[in-house]
């Protein structure tokens, strides 16, 4: 359990690494389509809390491997085993998101992520004991995130026993949640983790178009429900062709920065940028859900009215907009966005849904897919002589002169 190098040439996700984010494909999904289901029956805001606590419990598992895997991915058959232990663990809490959305039972939720986070104590004890260097910041992980696992139980314990009150529960979440957050300022205050910039602006990517993914999944099996109830019809291509130019805009204006190099110029930012992944991760998996819903409202009688409907569509939008801003801006000299165009288009997709009882859902989920492009276009056509777009799979840094390529410092199998 020796740390990689953080300037490592072609470091890129491991077949391990890309199984390991299928199996949070299931997991999204679940908390996706719970919540679609929520806003349906006209209990949005009911929904909301248990969405968000599932999906932290999700992307808070999901990040701490990610991070994990940059500095310490030795592939050997104790870290597969370890990590196939944390994806049986993603595949329990997915199977508990509708009780916990349902009947606020967070059992088999709290249990998949215990699992999850118990593999990797493992995997800090692991590196504490084999990297004398990191030996610290490896125990403080691991103590860490074993005390917090005792208050995810107690916190159970107390909800099945009645002896935690319901107004308590959401408080109790958030407490818990701020300490988790809290473990890794207070881990590496001692040596940092060699974690590789381009490594890690390529893992968020990558689950990023997960979760894109799932709401062009989500969209489509909305349109095979419209489409089980009635014809093809004027509202539904309408919303369904919206529903796609806004998710490409937005992944056009995701893909837009270089967070590789901005990550390597300002490494002392990057609690910011991994953390702020939350609200563009969470508003992209609501997104889903409110488009599910929109196309499905077009042959359906729905318990949500048309205002609720293209809210649950615009709030995920600007939520985006604003988060990907808020995350981007202090990588860079330069800021990505202009603030002016972030929030103007962020303030003029939360105003479009009031006019949803006069023209109709169609008409207000094809405006705000308009103002998104166009704050796309703004923000993209100033840059397109200068600028080089953002890669999926970025290279790392290049070989000095003279330098030999290697074969073997690729990572896991060479790709």
């Amino acid at each position: 359990m020796t740390p990689r190098a953080i300037d490592e040439p072609h470091r890129v996700s491991s077949p391990l690494e890309l199984l390991f984010d299928l199996t949070f494909v299931v997991a999204v999904a679940a908390a996706t389509g719970q919540f679609a289901h929520d806003v349906i029956d006209g209990h949005a805001l009911a929904g909301l809390a248990p969405f968000l606590q599932v999906f932290f419990a999700v992307w808070w598992a999901w990040m701490n491997f990610t991070w994990f895997a940059s500095s310490y991915d030795t592939d050997d058959v104790a870290y597969r085993l370890l990590t196939m232990v944390q994806m049986g663990g993603v595949l329990v809490l997915a199977a508990g998101v509708p009780a916990a959305a349902d009947r606020s039972d967070y059992g088999a939720v709290t249990l998949g992520y215990i699992i999850m986070r118990s593999a990797l104590v493992a995997q800090w004890l692991r590196a504490g004991v084999e990297d004398s260097a990191g030996r610290r910041t490896a125990l403080r992980y691991a103590g860490g995130i074993s005390v917090l696992q005792a208050g995810w139980i107690l916190r159970l314990v107390l909800a099945e026993t009645g002896n935690l009150p319901s107004p308590a529960q959401v408080p109790s979440f958030i407490g818990l949640a701020v300490l988790e957050l809290a473990v890794p300022r207070w881990a590496e205050r001692t040596t940092p983790t060699n974690w590789h910039p381009h490594h890690i602006a390529e893992r968020y990517g990558l689950f990023t178009l997960i979760i894109f993914g799932e709401s062009v999944l989500a969209t489509s099996n909305g349109v095979d429900r419209a489409l089980e109830a009635a014809e093809l019809s004027g509202p539904l291509v309408i919303i369904a062709v919206s529903g796609l130019v806004l998710l490409f805009a937005l992944w056009w204006l995701y893909f837009l920065p270089p967070a590789g190099e901005g990550l390597g110029d300002r490494r002392h930012r990057s609690y910011l940028w991994g953390y702020g992944h939350y609200g563009i991760f969470a508003s992209l998996a609501a997104l889903g859900a409110g488009l599910k819903v929109a196309v499905e409202q077009t042959g359906h009688d729905l318990n949500a009215t048309p205002l609720a409907v293209c809210y649950a569509v615009a709030i995920p939008a600007a939520t985006f907009v604003i988060s990907h801003w808020l995350v981007h801006t202090p990588l860079f000299a330069e800021p990505v966005i202009h603030p002016a165009a972030a929030l103007s288009a962020a303030t003029a997709v939360l105003l479009l849904p009031l006019a949803a009882p006069r023209t109709g859902v169609a008409a207000v989920i094809a405006a705000i897919a308009g103002v998104c492009a166009l704050m796309t276009a703004v923000t993209i056509l100033p840059k397109a002589g200068r600028t080089r777009f953002h890669k999926i799979s970025p290279v790392g840094p290049r070989r000095s002169a003279g330098e030999h390529y290697n074969p073997d410092r690729f990572n896991g199998t060479g790709v």
